[in-house]
């Protein structure tokens, strides 16, 4: 009897894995003290929240020898912490990762990197912190140098570079490690047009040659490419491990579903917005339109208190006057349209009579001065 073939071990084995980290720094013990045996301080603490948060939960799969994996979710969901976990160089809190093979972890490719450095010394430093030695080092910097395109720029200290020199130097010592297990987290998605398709040229050159891969992208076409399982990670938790397509369909749905959410809170938040202020100038007008202004008591009310009613006992000598006591002219008569013919004389002498202003000259005796007299006697 032929002896069953025995299926061969996973290079990646994630099993139950969880781990949490401190929402925030360690507390003083007076704080604490505080916080646990006072009743202001335990009512801060539920306020606040807990301390802790489990950044993965309940993780379980495997990744075989020569498969590429595209992990996708949302920013802050669990993916680059994963990443972490298999290179080594994080430890879980709960469950077991096991990796059966050397990891070159792209996760910052630019790790170990000093600014001070020139760029030859900092392919050296980064190439043996990789576990590269000597002998490899020098075996491969020609190869490196020339894929980083960096041959003019050897002996320049690696802080006078841009941001897109430095990942290329980056990418090309980390791609030049011949390790079975590949972690990539977004390094194909920095630089220009022409070292993105380097990278690209580089990860298939990689996937061809039977490496195993576990890339990190928010590009569904860079995981389309690349991969043929996905991985969906949702608040810490592996919600779909499937075919590439089926996974990436499932976490479009949510990312356009969570849009749509976020859309209308915030016409609801503009709504409650417009209510409220539509509400508060209403109130406004209110009270602006009926607060009423007394007039002020007394005979210095003035005009805009309105007409006073004199009384006779109250009468001073200068409402007595014939100019206090004249009637107010009426008002004229209104005179026709010119289109509807021309107005009569009789009519034309009327109203020139109304309008005829009349003003009363108070008689004075003979013997009394007059104002000019007055202002001659006073000078």
């Amino acid at each position: 009897m032929a002896a069953r073939k025995r299926k061969p071990a996973p290079l990646i084995e994630v099993r139950d894995v969880g781990i949490k980290f401190r929402t925030n720094r360690q507390k003083p013990f007076r704080t604490r003290v505080r916080e646990s045996f006072t009743p202001d301080g335990r009512r801060m603490r539920r306020e606040r929240g807990p301390d802790e948060f489990w950044a993965l939960r309940d993780v379980s799969f495997t990744v075989a020898d020569g498969e590429a994996v595209g992990l996708v979710g949302r920013n802050g969901h669990g993916k680059s912490t994963l990443l972490k976990l298999i290179a080594g160089v994080m430890i879980p809190d709960e469950g077991a990762v096991k990796v059966r093979g050397p990891v070159a972890p792209m996760i910052e490719v630019t790790g170990g990197f000093v600014g001070d450095l020139t760029v030859r010394d900092n392919i050296w430093l980064a190439a043996g912190l990789k576990g590269l030695t000597k002998r490899q080092i020098a075996a491969r910097f020609d190869e490196i140098v020339e894929w980083a395109e960096i041959g003019h720029r050897l002996d320049t200290p690696l802080r006078h570079l841009s941001s897109g020199m430095k990942a290329k130097v980056g990418f090309s010592v980390i791609t030049s490690i011949d390790r079975p297990i590949v972690l990539v987290d977004e390094v194909l998605s920095v630089g220009d047009r022409a070292f993105r398709q380097k990278c690209f040229n580089r990860m298939e050159e990689l996937r061809n040659s039977g490496k195993t891969i576990v890339l990190v992208s928010h590009s569904e076409s860079q995981i389309e490419r690349f991969c043929k399982r996905g991985l969906y990670l949702q608040h810490g938790r592996l919600i779909h491990d499937g075919p590439v397509n089926e996974v990436l369909e499932h976490y479009i749905s949510d990312v356009e579903k969570a849009v749509d959410e976020e859309a209308e809170r915030e016409r609801e938040a503009m709504a409650r917005r417009a209510r409220r202020d539509a509400r508060r100038a209403k109130l406004d007008a209110q009270d602006g339109g009926g607060t009423a202004v007394k007039p002020a008591a007394g005979p210095a009310a003035g005009p805009a208190a309105g007409p006073a009613v004199a009384t006779p006992a109250a009468a001073s000598p200068a409402a007595a006057s014939p100019a206090a006591a004249s009637p107010a002219p009426a008002a004229p008569k209104a005179v026709p349209a010119q289109g509807s013919g021309a107005a009569s004389a009789e009519t034309v002498a009327q109203i020139e009579g109304q309008l005829t202003l009349e003003v009363p000259v108070e008689e004075r005796p003979a013997g009394e001065p007059g104002r000019a007299e007055n202002s001659r006697t006073d000078s």
